[in-house]
């Protein structure tokens, strides 16, 4: 089996190495919002309207979608700090395209995540609102990636970022635009920053926010061989930021290569059950500090993709949540989707 890294977080997705695992699908009827996709083009595999209707029709009942920024389909023309708005008009029409009904009942990214440099200050308004026209009714926050770790070895070969974003006053004077027009923030760090986004959560306590993929607890480069430290001090920092009740937890992004599962280097792909006991501690602690109100699957698909299937991913989160109540289920599956981003559930 040959998978390639495509970076230190995840690898290639492998479709020939992906379907050696099948699996007949848990409770087909449970209604899904999926909170946390991406669609791109060009320097990485594909993955645009035919390859997400694929996965999304491969079983599980997928209502509706989320789609997070990725830098993908920016303006080639125009200002520079709009180019950005170049993937909300494309993402838009994939939107659109699925709207019509031609293509089945989910509602592909019913809600739209962009990108925006929050450093811009007060003059981050003006992206912000053409973010929100070129949505089409569908634009519902921003997120700016902040993961940076003093070891290069995690990132590499993904564009640095500067150390203490969440800190930088030029960067919280543009965070303050947000709660105005009604639009949250996605957060992506990694577990050592956890710290940094309780204190952002704590300063405009007005502006949803969700953390991304559990907080990203690292496993790879000099975190390696501190599994059950990192975990610890992953776990301590999760029950503080939960104490924000403006923070939701999105659960997901384990299939990526930064927590250290080494499942994309097995000739067979892991099932489900083998998925749901190695990510079963870091979702369950999550439930468990925000609640379910409060807790929402993700695909994170594609780089998610390079350890498993979508339905076997699907297949996981619902094993893990076999002992919830309905109204949990209900919520951690749909509801808190929904409730976050404003959407029809």
């Amino acid at each position: 089996m040959a998978q390639v890294i495509l970076s230190g977080l995840y690898v290639d997705p492998n479709e020939t190495w992906l379907a050696r695992q099948r699996e007949e699908i848990i409770d087909p009827r449970r209604p899904i919002i999926d909170s946390h996709h991406h669609l791109w083009d060009g320097s990485r595999p594909r993955y645009l309207l035919d390859e997400i209707l694929e996965d999304v029709g491969s079983g599980h009942n997928v209502v509706a979608t989320v789609f997070v920024e990725c830098r993908s389909m920016y303006r080639a023309t125009g200002p520079t700090d709009m180019a950005p708005v170049g993937e909300v008009e494309f993402v838009n029409g994939v939107a659109a395209i699925s709207a019509s009904g031609n293509y089945g009942q989910t509602r592909l990214c019913d809600g739209i995540v962009g990108s925006a440099d929050l450093r811009a200050g007060a003059d981050v308004k003006a992206l912000l609102e053409a973010h929100i026209r070129a949505g089409g009714g569908r634009f519902r926050g921003i997120r700016q990636v902040s993961a940076w770790d003093a070891d290069p070895n995690v990132m590499r070969p993904m564009p640095t970022r500067p150390m203490g974003l969440l800190q930088d006053t030029a960067f919280r004077a543009g965070f303050a635009c947000l709660a105005p027009l009604r639009l949250s923030f996605d957060a992506f760090l990694l577990h050592p920053q956890i710290p940094e986004l309780i204190d952002l959560a704590r300063a405009f306590p007005e502006t949803r926010i969700v953390l991304d993929h559990v907080g990203g607890a690292i496993g790879i480069g000099s975190y390696a061989s501190r599994r059950d430290e990192v975990f610890r001090d992953w776990q301590q920092s999760i029950r503080a930021l939960a104490k924000c009740e403006n923070v939701w937890v999105k659960l997901g992004g384990l299939g990526m290569r930064l927590g250290g599962f080494d499942f994309h280097t097995r000739e067979i792909p892991a099932s489900s059950l083998e998925l749901a006991n190695a990510w079963r501690p870091y979702i369950e602690t999550c439930i468990e500090a925000f609640g379910p109100q409060r807790s929402m699957f993700e695909s994170n698909f594609p780089p998610d993709k390079g350890t498993c299937s979508y339905a076997v991913l699907w297949n996981a989160f619902k094993r893990i949540t076999t002992n919830f109540s309905e109204v949990d289920k209900s919520a951690m599956f749909a509801g808190a989707a929904a409730n976050f981003y404003h959407l029809k559930n």
